[in-house]
């Protein structure tokens, strides 16, 4: 049987020649789905049989309210676990993403179990109306949403006419992911997230003292469209339940997020990369459509003063790729240029630099070992 291979030409997988698992290719995958599952030990249990003999990695969990997988594998086991998925008539429509693996497996091993929270939020989503689809934000394939960001663009443009109509109220473009996500990459037009952790998001719900740090504060709920996005559309549809119990009507989300826009669309509205939860980080645009012309350093140039930035000397940052700090007990993530990497051996600040727990400077793409793997070394 001949091996799958990626097709950079049509960013899709196809059959090629020769066999064997040892010159696979591998791709990561993912997909999720919001619908009851009344015995989810039941149902990790039988993903846990099939995968027996599959050479698969990453995460998927399970839990009442549906799975949220992101995996890697050599293509064959990869795609036969979602077809095998997809034969469940509760899983049938499920969209499944593939992009392509940069070396082997983009995660360290398979974590396939039962999670109360199938994204991390505080306070958990199991209270939230997430199988509700109409307590989740209105679906928006790609075009319509390049269609969404371009008319919005051109409202921008032309001049205002009567204060207070709705036809001309500019839309609002909600990036919610993580703040150093929007750091790597994101659509011309949003705001950075208030917060870097997505887990303690609080836009829309805001209090006069910090209404300032809250774009959704004051907006008009009823007459008011919010576009959100984020990388494949799970946090858009967990926290559009939220503002939609918040009063906001007009919520519309990018299907399949911003991966599927890249692949469908192109780069079009996007700037920068797409930081990704694996080994690989940060993708450009390519990586989901080989078709893209795409010149980073210019459309940096182009962009506001905030973006692709050094963390420390607030220099353009050209490799959009994040590290962590050196200093084990500090550990943020974030971008840093060649210069500072050097000069604060791998730390984000001075007062880092100092501590006694660091962690060599890695070279390159490397990164760092997981935590608990460095918390009782002598280093």
């Amino acid at each position: 049987m001949g091996r799958l291979v990626f097709d950079s030409s049509s960013s899709s997988f196809r059959k090629g020649e020769g066999g064997g698992n040892g010159d696979a290719e591998f791709c990561v995958v993912t997909f999720y789905k919001f619908v009851l599952i009344e015995d989810p030990e039941g149902e990790v249990a039988k993903h846990q049989e099939f995968l027996q003999g599959h050479d698969i990695n990453g995460r998927i969990y399970v839990n009442e309210q549906g799975i949220n997988a992101q995996y890697s594998g050599p293509v064959e086991d990869a795609l036969a676990y979602a077809d095998w998925l997809k034969e469940d008539l509760r899983f049938s429509d499920i969209l499944v993403q593939t992009s392509p693996a940069l070396d082997g497996h983009a995660f360290p091993r398979l974590k396939l179990r039962y999670k109360p929270s199938l994204v991390q939020l505080e306070g958990g989503m199991s209270h939230l109306p997430v199988l509700d689809p109409t307590m989740r934000a209105a679906l928006l394939t790609p075009a319509e949403w390049r269609e969404r960001l371009e008319a919005s663009t051109n409202k921008l443009e032309k001049p205002n006419k009567a204060r207070g109509s709705n036809h001309d109220r500019r839309p609002i473009l909600l990036d919610v992911r993580n703040g150093y996500e929007w750091d790597v990459g994101h659509f011309q037009g949003a705001e950075r997230p208030e917060v870097d952790s997505f887990r303690h998001t609080s836009v829309g719900l805001s209090s006069d003292e910090i209404a300032a740090f809250d774009l959704l504060f004051g907006v008009d709920k009823e007459n008011t469209d919010i576009l959100m996005y984020c990388t494949g559309g799970i946090r858009c549809d967990v926290y559009s339940t939220i503002l939609r119990q918040r009063g906001f009507q007009n919520l519309y989300t990018l299907s399949g997020g911003v991966s599927h826009y890249l692949k469908s669309e192109g780069s079009t509205g996007w700037i920068g990369n797409l930081f990704v939860f694996d080994s690989r980080l940060s993708l450009p645009p390519s990586t989901y459509n080989s078709s893209l012309i795409t010149n980073v350093r210019s459309k940096i140039a182009s962009e506001s003063d905030r973006f692709a930035r050094c963390y420390i000397c607030r220099s353009q940052v050209l490799e959009l790729r994040h590290r962590n700090c050196a200093n084990l007990d500090c550990n943020r993530l974030f971008l840093s240029c060649g210069t500072c990497v050097k000069e604060f051996r791998g730390c984000c600040c001075s007062d880092c630099i100092k501590s006694h727990r660091l962690r060599p400077v890695l070279p390159g793409h490397k990164r760092y070992q997981k935590w608990h793997l460095y918390r009782d070394r002598d280093l």
